[in-house]
């Protein structure tokens, strides 16, 4: 039997470092709090590790490499122009290594301990960390914040082995471009990272089970994304589920797919990657100890000052629920440390939440979608500008896409807005502000805009939305 040390003694125990955890922790070191981070494997989580900065990484060099060996219509030619895949990997592990110590170089100054290991609710303010030797530490506080992120979910049959059959954090250290890809999800992951392949060399062809890609977002946001996959020869097959596989003799695999009138379709790539989302880590936490039970789809449930039903433990980023996204976690960790704090007021009340997919043409988002907004009976009216008819994305070879503000008909003020074209993730904030200040669209109308910026969209869009057309008709 593991032996077992003496029990440390602490303020609050956050479980998980990735970017709700470890932000959690900043703070409560900040507010004076005692505070101990216990992580399993990096500071940073899958975010910093596996997820967010490695693959955006790898879609900007890939990006690179793409305009670079098109840029004949500039009057760039590149000639011999090469992928050195292991040295791209070496580079995305370099920043991902160097970010992971700045995190803990963060939480050090902060006075905020870090235990490497897995832990387990023993009961109330007590939690068991098995270290990597095997032995065992009592950890004791008065709080505990959860932030155990989540896993990607697996298709009965298709079991990770990170050689032929990847997850996102296997596809992110392949060291050779492949030949052949199969995509399985037609979501967020499926389509960076079919980007990222089909940019390469690779021959991707995607899989979704649904009619239609990116299904959260409106239809003519997903448009133009398709459409340049489609450029670049990315195959979709929408309405299709993998059903099976099997490794041939010369180490492809074959899948066996059925489309939605029940035709089989037999596809043979090098790779499979499995991106159809994600499920909470919510099962190995020893909740039953405590009286804690996760709902139906794993997820813990929190109110909005990120309680549990449990007094004293608290939960935040994926594992409470959508969106499943770092920014949100990382909000919520504050907002988790300032109650825990005592601060009078501390509750999750933002306005919005911006979601954004590094395809390309990016697509970024703040606020309903229309077809929500259609569905609920909502009275707006909207304002759209097209990037093609913006001088800074024409001097910037970017036309795709368009920027949309959507308000409400009676007020004006705006409701949401919606991107999709070149440099959108980084367009979004103002966006955002926006919503969050609950401003008109006139209000955006009468900023003045720096030119020629790929900010004017948003202006032009605003102005439409407002009545007032400036670089476009009625």
């Amino acid at each position: 039997m593991a032996a077992q040390l003496a029990p440390l003694h602490y303020d609050v125990i956050v479980i998980g470092g990735g970017p709700g955890g470890y932000v959690c922790a900043i703070r409560l070191g900040q507010f004076g709090k005692k505070t101990l981070v216990v992580e399993r494997d990096k500071l940073g989580g899958v975010c910093l590790n596996v997820g967010c900065i490695p693959s955006k990484a790898l879609i900007h060099a890939s990006k690179v490499y793409s305009k670079a060996k098109g840029g004949a219509a500039i009057g760039i030619v590149a000639n011999d122009l090469a992928v050195d895949m292991a040295k791209m990997i070496s580079w995305k592990d370099g920043i991902t290594s160097k970010l992971s110590s700045g995190i803990g170089q963060l939480l050090k100054g902060n006075q905020v301990d870090v235990l490497t290991g897995s832990a387990r609710f023993a009961g109330p303010g007590r939690l068991v960390v098995t270290k990597a030797d095997g032995s065992l530490q009592e950890v004791v506080a008065q709080d505990v914040v959860i932030a155990t992120g989540s896993t990607p979910i697996q298709i009965p049959g298709f079991v990770y082995d990170q050689k032929t059959i990847l997850d996102s954090t296997g596809a992110l250290a392949l060291s050779e471009i492949p030949m052949t890809m199969a995509v399985l999800g037609g979501g967020v992951i499926g389509l960076e990272l079919g980007d990222v392949f089909a940019r390469l060399g690779t021959q991707v062809t995607v899989v979704e089970a649904m009619d239609r890609l990116l299904a959260s977002l409106d239809p003519d946001l997903v448009r133009p994304v398709q459409q340049k996959q489609a450029k670049m020869g990315v195959k979709h097959l929408l309405g299709h589920k993998a059903m099976s596989w099997q490794q041939l003799p010369d180490g492809k695999a074959e899948l066996k797919l059925q489309d939605s009138k029940g035709a089989v379709l037999k596809l043979v790539v090098d790779k499979v990657l499995v991106a159809v989302g994600r499920r909470p880590n919510s099962s190995d936490l020893g909740l039953e100890a405590v009286g804690l039970k996760p709902n139906t789809r794993g997820f813990i449930e929190v109110d909005e000052c990120l309680r549990t039903a449990i007094p004293h433990i608290f939960a935040i980023g994926d594992v409470v629920g959508q969106p499943m996204l770092a920014h949100k976690a990382s909000k919520e960790g504050e907002v988790a440390a300032e109650v825990i704090a005592g601060h009078k007021g501390a509750r999750m009340d933002v306005a919005c939440i911006p979601n954004v997919v590094y395809t390309d043409p990016e697509i970024a988002t703040v606020g309903p979608m229309l077809f929500e907004l259609e569905a609920q009976g909502k009275k707006t009216k909207t304002g759209r500008f097209h990037f093609a008819a913006l001088g800074r994305a024409m001097t910037a070879n970017a036309g795709e896409g368009f920027a949309r503000v959507i308000a409400d008909e009676k007020t004006g003020v705006v409701i949401g807005v919606q991107i999709v074209g070149a440099e959108a993730s980084e367009l979004i904030a103002s966006a955002g502000l926006a919503v969050e200040m609950a401003a008109t669209a006139q209000d955006i109308a009468l900023t003045v805009h720096a030119h020629p910026t790929l900010a004017e969209a948003l202006l032009e869009a605003a102005l439409a939305a407002s009545g007032q057309p400036l670089h476009q008709l009625k």
